[in-house]
């Protein structure tokens, strides 16, 4: 089996985080988004990668060859929807069996075994993963009928009642009759082509589409909410562990990678990464990520991702709810803040 992981977007609405870096390259826990989902399926038994880039796609080979992982790089040059980008691979020659086509943004609690462990045991043509959403409208929508796939529908602005959210796991028996089934296919209003007009090809012919429900937390990453929600559920499930140097006080379940120093007061869940610094007075409370060489002198800081290389100096100043991006400066006086920022900015407030 094959895993093809679909990274091609633009992540408009996490800019400006995404204006340098594609949204599954950002690091949580030391390492990108998309590393811990290649680690994920490489333990439910896939190992054969193929990727669908578009936007900055050339950091993806960067990135991942730094981290081991070997693949297969396909280019969607125009960014016509996920059934599209499935078919660019297709198209490429570079799926020649049964697969997983897997949004880059899509996290499960428990990881991926499972559905894949139900795809390759079963007989299915196709197979999906549903859950419930709070906002329906945001995700394509499967209605079930007597316990059958009976209809989808993208985006809809009325959802019938009882219906379930489709995730971004797709599975494919034959890579043949998917592309004859996306050639079928036409654009929607949005003019994209629609996982949710392919899969209905294969329910509208009698095919077996199957399904599962899952039964945790599922995430999308589309937003810097969605980002830091998928932080703080990944540091709920970490185990202490303390590498680096502690010389000032560390509390709860917290990891500190080697090369990392400590001097201030860290409470957990956080994680301190490689060559990180918490200066003496600088407090981590609780769900923080600090990513490798990392600064933080003085202030506090709660439910924080501040990525590599940051420096953050904060006085008397309380960072809340916030994503520093990577190389960027950030100096406070006093209060309490709340702050998106972009790759290698600069933001002074003193008062």
């Amino acid at each position: 089996m094959q895993a093809v992981f679909l990274v091609a977007g633009e992540g408009t609405r996490l800019r400006p985080l995404t204006f340098t870096t594609p949204k599954p390259l950002i690091p949580i826990m030391g390492k990108p988004l998309v590393v811990h989902e290649v680690e994920d399926f490489k333990r439910a038994g896939v190992g054969d990668f193929v990727f669908v880039v578009g936007y900055l796609g050339h950091l993806f080979k960067d990135v991942l060859s730094k981290h081991g992982v070997s693949a297969r790089y396909v280019e969607q040059g125009e960014r016509l929807g996920i059934a599209h980008a499935i078919y660019r691979a297709l198209e490429e020659g570079a799926v020649s069996g049964p697969f997983v086509a897997y949004l880059g943004d899509n996290f499960f609690e428990g990881g991926v075994g499972e559905f894949v462990r139900k795809f390759a045991e079963g007989h299915h043509d196709v197979f999906i993963v549903l859950t419930r959403a709070r906002d329906p409208t945001r995700f394509g929508y499967v209605v079930l009928k007597e316990g059958r796939v009976e209809r989808l529908i993208e985006k809809p602005r009325d959802p019938p009642p009882g219906g379930y959210t489709l995730t971004g796991f797709y599975a494919f028996r034959d890579p043949d009759l998917v592309a004859r089934a996306f050639r079928d296919l036409k654009p929607s209003w949005r003019g994209e082509y629609e996982i949710t007009d392919l899969v209905q090809w294969f329910v509208d012919r009698g095919y077996d589409v199957g399904y599962a429900v899952a039964d945790g937390w599922w995430k999308d990453m589309g937003t810097p909410e969605d980002l830091l929600d998928l932080m703080y559920l990944m540091l709920d499930g970490v185990e202490s562990r303390v590498e680096g140097e502690v010389r000032g006080e560390v509390r709860g379940r917290v990891v500190v990678e080697r090369g990392a120093v400590v001097e201030g007061n860290v409470y957990g869940p956080a994680y301190v990464g490689r060559g990180a610094y918490v200066g003496r007075g600088a407090v981590l409370e609780h769900y923080v990520d600090l990513e490798e060489g990392a600064v933080v002198e003085g202030g506090w800081l709660t439910r924080c991702l501040v990525l590599e290389r940051s420096r953050l100096s904060l006085s008397r100043a309380r960072l809340v709810d916030s994503v520093v991006g990577p190389g960027a400066f950030v100096q406070l006086g006093a209060g309490d803040y709340s702050l998106v920022v972009g790759e290698r900015s600069r933001v002074v407030a003193l008062r």
